[in-house]
């Protein structure tokens, strides 16, 4: 400690008492963790790092070896005494590992603190040698030198008083960099330079004298330090974002020019303003100076500006309390430092009203001071302590103090309240150090809060991951955001809703003058449908010293972000208090116009609001009109000025036609005629054996089928008639038919002794079922059916479902394998797996999802999106519908750190993120579905796959019912596939949050879903005529070809034809005639072009034999004969094969060569 204090004594020379410790002060700390190098070698990699670029057995985490002799040595008492302080102070030992990895990662070297602390001294030694001036009055700046700007708004200019400047009485380094709190990558180191007395009067906190000069002292610092090869930049910048505080930033020239920046803060003595003149009650900026008129009553109290005096007098002894505090109290430190990466990455750190770094220590020690902190805490029982009690203590109701005094002269808490949303007083009992936080922003910090401690309850292995080291941007943490643009209509607003008091409080920024009422406004009109409304901080700016100062409208953009609420979204109606009522003038101003008069079924005449949306997208967007009504009511601001970001994915769910619903609702009637055709079916009479189970296997009855189906009546003069099997058959001459899907569901029957045992004669038992099922349907309910040995088809009201017989024993009937000794062994089998997936698992996972979207409504179009999406990379073929809709449903069960979607847009967002940063090859992706895990089941489940990792799928999905097998990824994606997805969504991530969050517009919402075509080697083209699925392509066409449907569907005595794709299949004998030697990509919504990527092997000679010749042409190398493929004649092939459907095919020989 003292060869510390006495570098730093040398460093500033003389400071008060505690001030040569590394403090902290109220300087923002523009600190933003640096983690692209916490996976260092040594660590063990995180769940969600992203890894799938070697080959399935490197790079696997692998359980470790120990000799017997090693397993059962006896602990050390170092290794004992570890073992209890990680099990009091961390709940895990991989906890312990990861939390200190992370603080040595955002701690400052040795190395690093020498070099600040020299170039700290030639500060010191510069700031002091700076000039004196003469005296002037604050309006006559001539004395300045030529190009140098006030870095201060001077509206209005007038103002009394004089100003000379002279060196500061005192330099002082205050902040966290002294207390070794500070976090990397952005070192900011504050001074606070006290101006000396003879520069300030008494009458210095009228009308923003003080600040004035202030203002005028740090441009004459910026003039002579400009001047000095010391410093590479000397620039201005906003303390705290507060416009009336500018301060000097300075930074090294040369190599160490993003070492450190230290920013200079100039203030007063401490005891030069009396206090009682700055109580939140009191004014100091008269009206008639600032508006020129005065007011009918007494002067308004200008809290907010007499807090910004406050706090530059209390610099000192904010440093003094915190060196006691947390001077020696390493886990203290650590606990700030995990603290401040926690905000960080909720971005909640930065800008205007900020919880600041400053604020999270000050909290640490009013805990200390309360004792629900001790000083021998570990970082992480820091952390939690803080968390837990932002979690559950509001400070916009009660306000904390650190004031210890009884001085019947202080003022009470109660006036604070009225004056400050949030309330936080520091030892003093007369500064709020929480002035400038909104009530958003700390039940911004609340909710995260809240958030955090369950998932720190949870005792997740991914904990330590989720809380630290995943950020939370405002796009993806929100369902809504919204814009408003440009700032200067905010100007009007302060206007409208009389904020003439805050705009003279606030010196004019009308920003945040008019943030609070205008927070509180959307909240009140918002009401159920809302969970948290947060607002963006503008970004603090930095300007050249020879620039006036940004203006507040040059702020950037206000940007608002909605947490919806699920249960509130999908009411129509506002319903207010009966007429006869006093509320209901109140209800009537707020709601303007949209407020009516409506007689209720109860008989009560009352005033309500009533919104027009018939579909789930529709009413998901009524926040948008709330929003956008109340702002133009109450703030004048009109609709073009507020950018509402909601709906914009929509567009790619909905078909042509189609703009008013993004499909749920086409899927609900779906889904009430597979009821109907269930009751059917269990009422059947005259089926040998009963029906003991109905059950959904399609997409379509889990809500996550991207293009849902619609009723179809086929024109028949567009088809080929088979009278005698009532059928359609598609006609040459015209294009191809309407793509028609037949919805499967399968059917179990009752167990019976009468049952074979033999798997072929079970398999005829089902076709009887089959027919006997159809003949039946046909018989008592008049319905189209069509029998085959394997299902029965059946077309009700337009739809056509697929019905399945299923017996609960033939997947184990189809295990059984005889020995030659006559003994029955249970094997698995590929048509025992197959059988058990379409019959047992698929079915249970349909229900489990359909339960899924009751709960959380944004399911469906989540899971949409993403196959969507998915299959537009022309990726589809590799993933099954199944394991796309998990990864989707994770999102919602396992939607750490976040709360789980309310609209597909942010779910959407997610689930790239998701796919891009998870470590498939090290972990498997748990779906809990039901809940039906436990914690201890799902410790068991990774163990058991890291010891089975290399008999795994490349992606491995388990869920209640699988968890060893993986089933949905048994059959792909393989790892080129997996790793082409993961690259392709960390591309298309920020480009689509980029879009979102651009305050004038998206701009082209679908480029992400275009597929990169510049990767194949050939494309083959296909016409539009003979695509079924053609309006369903990202860039739906302008116009397309009739399908042979009639515009009103009504009842139909012919099948449709089912399931008839000319380019999946066209794609199927691609497959089968070249799959030796290229991968083929196609987006079956509509996609116009198939791409193909040779193997890498395929263009290795191989060896000649007689009946491997296809596609190879014979020649001769080193006087051996070897086969080589012959690209012109499998070119000409793949368009042969393809006549009438293939338009044309593009070899882009500059990928490959012979």
């Amino acid at each position: 400690k003292r060869s510390e204090r006495e570098r730093f004594a040398r460093v500033m020379g003389p400071a008060p008492t505690g001030q040569q410790l590394r403090g902290a002060t109220g300087g923002p700390e523009v600190i933003e963790p640096s983690f692209e190098g916490t996976g260092k070698k040594g660590k063990k990699p995180s769940s969600r790092k992203r890894g799938v670029t070697e080959s399935q057995v490197e790079n696997l985490l692998q359980p470790v070896k120990l000799s017997k002799a090693e397993l059962y040595k006896e602990p050390t008492n170092e290794e004992l005494n570890r073992l209890r302080e990680t099990e009091i102070l961390f709940h895990s030992s991989l906890l312990r590992l990861q939390v200190e990895e992370l603080l040595k990662e955002v701690r400052l070297s040795e190395k690093k603190k020498d070099r600040i602390d020299a170039f700290l001294l030639e500060v010191n030694h510069r700031i002091k040698r700076v000039p004196s001036t003469p005296e002037s009055e604050l309006t006559d700046q001539a004395w300045l030198p030529a190009g140098i700007r006030v870095p201060f708004h001077q509206v209005p200019y007038t103002v009394k008083g004089s100003f000379h400047f002279l060196p500061p009485a005192q330099v002082t380094v205050v902040g966290s960099y002294l207390l070794g709190t500070c976090i990397r990558p952005d070192i900011t180191v504050d001074m606070a330079l006290t101006m000396p007395r003879e520069i300030l009067q008494d009458k210095d906190l009228l009308n923003q004298r003080y600040f004035r000069k202030r203002a005028l002292y740090l441009a004459h610092l910026a003039h002579h330090l400009a001047q000095d090869p010391l410093f590479g930049s000397v620039r201005f910048s906003y303390t705290n974002g507060c416009h009336m505080k500018p301060s000097l930033l300075l930074r090294p020239h040369g190599k160490d020019e993003r070492l450190v920046t230290v920013r200079l803060h100039p203030c007063p003595p401490s005891d030069f303003f009396r206090p009682c003149r700055l109580l939140p009650t009191k004014n100091n900026v008269r009206s008639a100076w600032y508006r020129g008129q005065s007011p009918p009553e007494d002067d308004p109290p200008t809290p907010h500006y007499n807090t910004c005096v406050l706090q530059d007098t209390a610099l000192g002894s904010h440093v003094q309390l915190l060196s006691n505090v947390l001077g020696s109290a390493p886990g203290l430190k650590d606990g700030v430092a995990l603290l401040k990466v926690w905000l960080r990455q909720r971005e909640l750190d930065k800008g205007l009203g900020g919880f600041s770094g400053f604020l999270i220590s000050m909290l640490v020690a009013f805990l200390v001071s309360t004792r629900k902190i001790h000083t021998t805490m570990s970082g992480y029982q820091v952390l939690r302590s803080v968390l837990q009690f932002l979690a559950t203590t509001d400070l916009t109701v009660n306000g904390i103090s650190l004031c210890l005094s009884s001085d019947p002269s202080l003022p009470a808490l109660a006036d604070f309240h009225q004056a400050f949303p949030v309330v936080f007083l520091d030892p003093s009992g007369r500064l709020n150090l929480c002035a400038d936080v909104t009530a958003s922003t700390y039940h911004q910090v609340q909710h995260e809060a809240r958030l955090s401690m369950t998932l720190l309850d949870s005792k997740t292995d991914d904990g330590f991951q989720l809380l630290l080291m995943t950020p939370k941007p405002m796009i993806r943490a929100f369902d809504h955001v919204l814009h408003l643009r440009p700032l200067s209509r905010l100007q009007a607003a302060c206007h409208q809703l009389k904020l003439w008091p805050e705009l003279q409080d606030n010196g004019g920024d009308y920003i945040s003058a008019s943030l609070g009422p205008l927070t509180t406004l959307l909240e009140k009109g918002l009401g159920s449908r809302l969970q948290l409304l947060a607002h963006s901080r503008p970004p603090v700016p930095e300007w050249d010293i020879n620039q006036d100062p940004p203006k507040h409208k040059d702020s950037g953009t206000l940007t608002l972000g909605l947490l919806l609420q699920p249960e509130g979204l999908t009411t129509v109606l506002e319903l207010g208090p009966e007429a006869d009522q006093p509320e209901a003038v109140e209800f009537r101003q707020f709601w303007g116009s949209r407020s009516e008069l409506r007689r209720f079924q109860d008989g009560a005449i009352r005033e309500a609001v009533v919104w027009e949306a018939a579909s789930l997208c529709q009413k998901r967007l009524i926040p948008h009109k709330v929003v956008t009504h109340l702002l133009a009511l109450h703030a004048d601001i009109p609709d073009n000025c507020v950018h509402y970001v909601g709906g914009f994915l929509d567009a790619l769910l909905q078909g042509l036609k189609e703009t008013s619903s993004t499909g749920e609702e086409a899927l609900a009637v779906a889904i009430c005629y597979y009821d109907d055709l269930s009751r059917m079916l269990w009422g059947l009479e005259g089926l040998p054996l009963t029906v003991s189970a109905v059950q959904g296997a399609h997409p379509v009855l889990r809500y996550t089928e991207v293009f849902p189906p619609t009723p179809v009546q086929p024109a028949c003069s567009f088809y080929e008639q088979l009278r005698e099997r009532a059928s359609l058959l598609p006609r040459l001459d015209k294009p191809c038919p309407a793509y028609v899907e037949p919805i499967s569901m399968v059917c179990h029957l009752e167990g019976s002794g009468q049952w074979p045992q033999e798997a072929e004669a079970i398999r005829r038992v089902r076709a009887a079922f089959q027919l006997r099922l159809a003949e039946l349907l046909r018989q008592q309910h008049g319905l189209l059916c069509r029998a085959t040995a394997t299902h029965t088809d059946v077309l009700k009201d337009g739809f056509v479902f697929r019905i399945r017989v299923a017996y609960q024993r033939e997947p184990q009937i189809l295990k059984e394998v005889r020995s030659p000794q006559g003994m029955i062994s249970l094997r698995d089998t590929p048509e025992s797996l197959r059988l058990e997936r379409d019959t047992r698992h698929l079915p249970l996972l349909t229900s489990a999802l359909h339960g899924l979207q009751q709960q959380h409504p944004a399911f469906s179009g989540v899971a949409r999106l993403a196959k969507r999406w998915v299959r537009a990379q022309l990726l589809g073929e590799g993933f099954s519908d199944e394991s796309l809709d998990l990864v989707a449903a994770a999102l919602f069960l396992h939607p750490e750190p976040f709360t789980p979607p309310s609209s597909p847009q942010v779910g959407f967002l997610r689930f790239l993120s998701l796919v891009s940063t998870f470590d498939w090859k090290n972990n498997p992706l748990i779906v809990n579905l039901n809940n039906e895990l436990t914690a201890e089941e799902q410790v068991e489940i990774r163990s058991s796959f890291l010891a089975a990792r290399t008999r795994l799928p490349v992606m491995v999905i388990i869920t209640p019912q699988d968890r060893k097998s993986s089933v949905w990824t048994q059959d792909g994606p393989s790892a080129q596939i997996l790793q082409q997805l993961v690259i392709l969504a960390a591309k298309a991530l920020p480009v689509l949050e980029k879009q979102l969050m651009d305050p004038w517009g998206p701009g082209d919402i679908r480029t992400v879903f275009r597929p990169p075509l510049d990767m194949y080697d050939v494309l083959i083209h296909l016409y539009a005529r003979h695509i079924p699925r053609h309006r369903q392509a990202v860039d739906s066409p302008a116009a397309s070809f009739c399908r042979g449907l009639l515009n009103k569907p009504g009842p139909s005595s012919l099948m449709p034809v089912l399931g008839y794709d000319p380019p999946q299949l066209y794609l199927a004998q691609l497959r089968a005639a070249f799959g030796d030697l290229a991968l083929f990509f196609y987006d079956q919504h509509g996609g116009e072009v198939i791409g193909v990527l040779w193997k890498p092997t395929s263009f290795q000679p191989q060896p000649f034999k007689a009946s491997s010749t296809k596609g190879h042409m014979v020649v001769s190398q080193s006087g051996e004969l070897v086969l080589l493929p012959n690209i012109e004649a499998i070119l000409e092939d793949f368009a042969v094969m393809g006549e009438g459907l293939v338009q044309a095919v593009e070899a882009r020989s500059e990928r490959w060569t012979v």
